[in-house]
């Protein structure tokens, strides 16, 4: 069903795309040191907040691709152009509801999520959360147009996109940060703008090319409920999944702020550096959503499976040159962020870790599950993530980092450990039949 050709299409823009929206995590982090490490460091802990809600708009885009994907495979295409209109109804306007409690509720919910921090902390992460809140309903729209096109093998757009956003979000953290002196405000700014004008540039093109999922008109919209079903069988599990995944990572933010400025600071440029390395199995994993999606839909199964194996293999290829590469430069890498001594040899310290341990296990434990997801099989994915995620990121978390007394480097250790169960159990679906029979449409 897929040639050579088609996947070149697809991964490759993928992968850039995907080093792209890196990037620009990196540019607010790398420009907002030069104000301070508090800063660094409540723009970290909002960060963690906002990638749980972004992954929650991530995963409803992810739902309407994997059913518009299956219509395509099944040669569907008024079903697949009236599922794009209702992804994108949906996903709106999940985002705007989400967004008005944020942005009313958010002091509260950095005491709860986070406890008594540093005032400077404090006041950096306040700011920070309130502007780019009001960004979540622009980026919802960005990820759902991103999703659709991906769904008809289309990952150019989204990638011009990126490029556009990464240029305005850098561009606008220097004239802000250092000419306007406006520091985590000046980054939340860039970074909201950035949000807005790739949604504006998106919803053009849904609703201008003449494609499988082109929109003709937003007039006259009604809630389709039968396909908005479908579209949250896939996405609310797959919300759940990486709501609760990222709730871990708060959970343990909170233990983290515990250790001190030092570790925060460590914990913040690590999950910046950690997204950097695992940029192959993110850009293949959502390639192999829309392959393995119109397999699903015209019943190739056996092709299904095949094309699960070859992009794993593809993704354990680019993860493994990837992650040498960053262990031989990490110290050069670090020393872009201005860190002192300390901070600097606990980042290294962990950064080592979790590069090794992504060459082995992060292709089954997040490339894989995607095949699943795709073919309809999301209830297993949830409920294996959420039963790891508590077990091992949370549990030993504490395990390890209070009782061992090995603070943020056994925070990490407990993630390697979270890894390698899920990896298991992720193969050992893979193997057997019946995620092949779970398709939705």
């Amino acid at each position: 069903m897929f040639s050579k050709r088609d996947l070149r299409k697809l991964i490759i823009p993928l992968i850039f795309e995907q080093i792209l929206a890196v990037l620009m995590g990196m540019a607010d982090t790398v420009m907002v040191a030069s104000c301070s490490e508090a800063a660094v460091s409540g723009v970290s802990l909002i960060d963690g907040i906002n990638v749980l809600l972004l992954q929650l708009f991530a995963a409803l885009a992810v739902g309407g691709s994997v059913v518009v994907s299956q219509y395509l495979g099944k040669k569907d295409l008024e079903s697949a152009k009236k599922s794009s209109k209702q992804l994108v109804f949906a996903t709106v306007f999940i985002a705007i509801i989400i967004s008005a409690l944020c942005i009313t509720f958010r002091i509260n919910l950095i005491h709860m999520i986070f406890g008594n921090l540093d005032p400077e902390v404090f006041e950096s992460a306040k700011t920070y959360f309130l502007i780019t809140a009001i960004g979540y309903p622009f980026i919802s729209l960005f990820n759902a147009g991103a999703a659709l096109f991906r769904a008809i093998g289309n990952a150019k757009l989204s990638l011009k996109c990126s490029l556009l956003m990464n240029a305005i979000n850098v561009i606008g953290n220097a004239i802000l940060i250092y000419g306007f002196n406006m520091g985590v405000a000046g980054a939340a700014i860039a970074t909201t703008g950035s949000m807005i004008i790739g949604a504006f540039i998106m919803i053009y093109n849904i609703t201008h090319q003449e494609t499988e999922v082109k929109i003709d008109t937003f007039r006259s919209y009604r809630p389709n409920m039968q396909i908005i079903k479908k579209i949250f069988l896939i996405g609310i599990p797959s919300g759940l999944e990486n709501g609760m995944f990222h709730v871990g990572k708060l959970l343990t933010a909170g233990l983290i702020a515990s250790f001190g400025t030092i570790s925060i600071t460590a914990n913040a440029v690590g999950n910046n550096l950690s997204n950097l390395a695992t940029i192959p199995e993110m850009a293949i994993g959502l390639a192999m959503i829309t392959v393995v999606g119109r397999c699903i839909g015209a019943k190739e199964f056996e092709q299904a499976r095949h094309y699960t194996k070859l992009l794993m293999k593809l993704s354990y290829i680019g993860i493994i040159a990837l992650n040498v590469v960053m262990i031989l430069l990490l110290k050069p890498i670090l020393s872009i962020y201005n860190l002192s001594l300390p901070t600097f040899e606990l980042t290294l310290e962990i950064m080592t870790m979790y590069c090794i341990g992504a060459m082995i296990f992060a292709v089954p434990a997040f490339g894989l599950p995607n095949a699943l997801r795709a073919a309809g099989d999301v209830k297993y994915t949830m409920v294996t993530s959420i039963i790891t995620m508590w077990a091992c990121r949370i549990g030993l978390s504490y395990l390890f980092g209070l009782t061992f007394e090995l603070g943020l480097v056994g925070v990490w250790l407990a993630m390697m450990c979270d890894w390698v169960i899920r990896s298991a159990f992720f193969y050992f679906r893979y193997r057997g039949k019946t995620w092949l029979t779970k398709g939705i449409v």
